[in-house]
């Protein structure tokens, strides 16, 4: 994985925002989405709205169900994609939701902080 970072981050049902869980996730600036235990997620009444395919560092390629939910993190909130992930999958916090919640680790300090300008054109 890219980083060594554990953000604590609350996971929310995307309708019902009352059904929410706190969660300790691995930052993984190298996967693209959030990957969180399926029964995890199911539990919060997240269902799954479709599939994707994903390389995987070890360079198999595997199938998982996707769906959305809001993610909260240091004070900021937003909707982002989330990988249903299964027994041996890590639970991490992808680079969408970091760039979705205007967050960043620096890559010299390994510090977590917000993002202090949001790129633009």
């Amino acid at each position: 994985m890219s980083s060594c970072v554990v953000a604590r981050v609350e996971v929310c049902n995307l309708r019902d925002r009352s059904r929410c869980a706190g969660f300790e996730l691995l930052v993984d600036t190298g996967s693209m989405y959030t990957w969180i235990e399926g029964g995890r997620l199911r539990g919060l009444g997240i269902e799954p709205t479709g599939r994707r395919v994903f390389g995987t560092i070890g360079g198999r390629v595997v199938e998982r169900e996707i769906g959305e939910a809001v993610i909260g993190c240091m004070g900021e909130r937003a909707t982002c994609i989330v990988v249903f992930a299964r027994e041996g999958d890590a639970e991490v916090l992808g680079v969408t939701a970091l760039e979705n919640l205007a967050l960043e680790v620096d890559p010299t300090t390994k510090q977590f902080r917000r993002v202090e300008a949001v790129p633009a054109l």
